[in-house]
């Protein structure tokens, strides 16, 4: 944490389930999501965190939700006037949403790279072979994670802009850019599952590069289907599911700035609760040399807003758990219907 920011929930190995908990209350009940809250005309809800976080939820989904249920990039874009932008981008800072933070270790168990809209794949995947050839080791794998999500006219353009070769997918993104990070052709191993539809369906690619670590591109089934795609959650515990975590391992999650809050808080859930593993989010950092072709879009104060609603709904679906323990029954079944890996014993990251 940087001087000035409100620190995230610890994903720190040994912390329990209090000190987590803490972590959630420090973070929403903090003097700038307080002033902000304020701002646009609520009143602090009143009750026990988990009350809190539901007001906040709810206050979120009057104020600050402009996707409507549609995917990021067509979310419609507020107008505010200069003082509630200044506010919203001060905010947003506050909370650990723009400025880049470098890892803390120089050694990780795994390096996890969060899939996203298509240009945010291509600068994922290239920080994450940037921090290997800048000495950060990983013991185990790279994993790289998505889903059969289709992109966008607006996605298509943008890897068209940035010279990457017509994608149909998310996965089919992610995969270019390890190719072309990792100069590697084709994979060692394959598997997968074509279920006929993106939401059931799923697929594991791993490739060997010279020298590093094994690299996995795994495409992720929806535990929903029904009614939506894979989300960050599904990729985090389905990948955990093929890797079989264990207790005490460092993880390093790769996101951007704007989303590390609320796929910290998700990587906490799905992965430092049930397995005890340790887990650090960091951002891309955008002044690298190595992302100077891949550039990233601006991101406005709808955009941050709608990532502080995300970082709250997170913070809520983590204290949830927090407060049941999180058995293995309401995790879902793995890919293939068999138990999940050993979760860490209730309560303890170790």
């Amino acid at each position: 944490m940087r001087t000035g920011e409100v620190a995230l929930p610890t994903g720190a190995a040994g912390t329990d389930v209090e000190g987590i908990a803490a972590g959630v209350r420090a973070w929403a009940g903090s003097a700038p999501l307080r002033a902000l809250v304020g701002h646009f005309g609520g009143d602090w809800p009143d009750g026990d965190l988990a009350a809190v976080l539901a007001g906040l939820d709810d206050f979120s989904a009057r104020h600050w939700d402009f996707r409507d249920g549609r995917e990021r990039p067509d979310a419609r874009e507020p107008a505010f006037d200069p003082a509630t932008s200044r506010l919203v981008l001060a905010t947003a800072a506050a909370l650990g949403m723009v400025r880049p933070a470098a890892p803390t270790r120089s050694r990780y168990a795994h390096l996890v790279v969060l899939g996203g809209l298509a240009h945010a794949c291509q600068r994922r995947v290239a920080y994450a072979a940037h921090l290997l050839r800048a000495g950060t080791r990983v013991t185990g794998e790279v994993a790289v994670l998505g889903s059969f999500r289709p992109l966008s006219d607006v996605e298509g353009r943008a890897l068209d802009a940035a010279g990457v070769a017509p994608c149909d997918t998310e996965v089919a993104a992610l995969d270019a850019a390890v190719r072309r990070e990792f100069a590697v052709a084709t994979p060692a191993e394959e598997d997968g599952h074509d279920a006929g539809h993106p939401h059931h369906s799923w697929s594991s690619r791993t490739y060997r590069p010279v020298g590093g670590p094994p690299v996995r591109v795994l495409a992720a089934p929806s535990s929903d289907p029904a009614r939506r795609r894979a989300h960050t959650a599904d990729t985090q515990r389905f990948w955990a599911e093929h890797v079989r975590l264990r207790a005490g391992e460092p993880v390093l999650m790769v996101t951007a700035p704007v989303y590390v809050p609320f796929q910290h808080c998700d990587a906490l859930r799905t992965l430092a609760v049930p397995y005890g593993c340790a887990i650090e989010t960091v951002g891309v950092d955008p002044a690298l040399p190595d992302l100077a072709g891949l550039p990233e879009p601006a991101l406005t104060p709808g955009r941050y807003l709608q990532e502080v609603r995300s970082a709250i709904r997170s913070m809520r679906a983590l204290n949830a758990a927090l407060g049941d323990g999180w058995p293995a029954h309401d995790r879902g079944p793995t890919h293939d219907g068999s138990p999940h890996a050993g979760p860490a014993e209730r309560g303890q990251l170790t």
